[in-house]
């Protein structure tokens, strides 16, 4: 006698089937190709498909790996889909994941990227992004109020804030140094007082939607368990990673070449991102814009509105700020603008991404045998607090540029105070989604334009 389909219920509580890599990499690809809304969209699609529909890893498992990601420097919800590629494939899954969650989007800034400085002049494109550019400094102070809410718990916390968003502002102090103040300050506040330091420490209590693949009690795969040796050999690996290519633009440029420095520059940049892209973005432009001049500050805002409409990690503006240095700067000659640009873009996303793999691949052995006991330690509480006033000096840099773009002796720009305080009521109030709002401003602008 045939058996009788299962209920939803017990479809429910079946336990999932192993997932070979192959169906791994075509979600991984299509997260690649969807991922837009910034890191908390794509950590929502990932959380959906993965812990409610596909029930590849349990709720409590993936909060927990989450948490960790959090922790580091780099984009988390690219750090996130390496993890859980690494825990359910081994090292080659989490590359995988990884890197398709990067590819998209340079493809797509490279070609944007292209069209922008070929076609920027365009009456259509002008339209577009005199529109969009508000619409950024709205979304920057978002990122700055919602951070802020959720870190922001107490006067200490404030007054880091405070103090980042004044040094910054008034003093010019770089970004590194801020957070090194940053990282001091928390290490003694949470000697004399743990308590104001101890913000956003406990991990949610988990949901159940059904049996997982990796449940809570599932243990640590064998390649999940840590070991002194493989840690050194994936610190020699990612060594390698990084000097060859270095090295070998040291040899073909010198050390002062434009490829070179960039390379440098977003190394560094990389092991900066605490908080998210929208921390890293003030230091990228102090040097991008401020010390090489890789690019102007209209610029750096049409870049951060390309890379809010595009799949993928924000930080990947990265790639616009490498294309753009290296196409104007006509590092191949004039005849190969398109190839430098190009080829910068993919270094720069090399040395921004590549300490992100090298963190989870190296830390994720010692997060699996830590389960729900991971903790925010109080130097990255105070590091946080002080990216909150580093953003909120974004908006204010992004804000001056788009309200004044002459500068404080030019004429003050109204419809762009208008288009940037409604977006701003959609996106706070209203609770819009980013492209939502950015392609009403777009269309705005183009009319606005229009009419002129």
């Amino acid at each position: 006698m045939s058996r009788p389909p299962c209920s939803a219920d017990e479809q429910a509580q079946a336990s999932p089937r192993a997932v070979p890599l192959r169906e791994a990499f075509g979600f991984w690809l299509k997260l690649g190709l969807i991922g837009f809304g910034g890191p908390a969209g794509q950590i929502s699609i990932m959380h959906e498909e993965l812990v409610e529909r596909r029930r590849w890893i349990s709720e409590r498992r993936f909060l927990h790996a989450l948490n960790y990601c959090m922790l580091l420097p780099g984009p988390e919800a690219q750090q996130l889909a390496t993890y859980l590629g690494w825990l359910m494939h081994r090292t080659w899954g989490g590359v995988i994941a990884g890197a398709l969650f990067v590819l998209p989007s340079l493809f797509i800034l490279i070609a944007l990227s292209w069209v922008y400085i070929a076609f920027g002049e365009v009456p259509v494109v002008v339209g577009v992004f005199y529109g969009i550019k508000p619409a950024v400094t709205a979304i920057v102070l978002q990122a700055a109020h919602r951070m802020g809410s959720r870190v922001l718990q107490n006067n200490w916390l404030w007054s880091i804030a405070g103090a980042s968003f004044a040094a910054i502002l008034l003093l010019n102090v770089p970004f590194p140094l801020i957070v090194l103040a940053a990282a001091l300050i928390g290490y003694v506040g949470g000697r004399l007082a743990p308590g104001k330091f101890t913000v956003g420490t406990a991990l949610a209590k988990g949901k159940s939607f059904g049996p997982a693949l990796i449940d809570d009690d599932t243990p640590p795969p064998a390649h999940a368990r840590f070991s002194s040796l493989k840690l050194l050999r994936l610190a020699f690996i990612g060594a390698i990673l990084w000097t060859l290519p270095m090295g070998a633009l040291t040899l073909l440029f010198g050390w002062h070449g434009t490829f070179t420095q960039m390379g440098w520059f977003f190394t560094k940049a990389a092991l900066l991102t605490f908080g998210g892209a929208y921390a890293v973005l003030p230091y990228v432009y102090q040097g991008a814009v401020s010390h090489y001049g890789w690019l102007t500050p209209t610029q750096m805002i049409d870049g951060l509105a390309l890379g809010e409409t595009t799949p993928g990690p924000l930080i990947m503006v990265v790639a616009f700020v490498g294309f753009i240095g290296a196409y104007v700067q006509q590092v191949f000659g004039p005849d190969q603008a398109f190839l430098a640009g190009a080829l910068a873009a993919a270094l720069v996303t090399w040395f921004t991404f590549l300490p992100s793999f090298l963190f989870i691949l190296a830390g994720g052995p010692l997060v699996e045998s830590t389960h729900n006991q991971l903790k925010f330690t109080a130097p990255l509480t105070a590091i946080t607090a002080a990216v909150v006033g580093v953003i909120l000096n974004l908006a204010v840099f992004f804000g001056y540029h788009v309200l004044w773009p002459g500068g404080f002796s030019g004429g003050f720009d109204w419809v762009s105070l208008l288009l940037a305080v409604v977006a701003a009521i959609a996106l706070l109030v209203f609770k819009r989604g980013v492209i939502e709002v950015l392609l009403a401003c777009a269309l705005a602008g183009v009319l606005v334009h229009w009419l002129r």
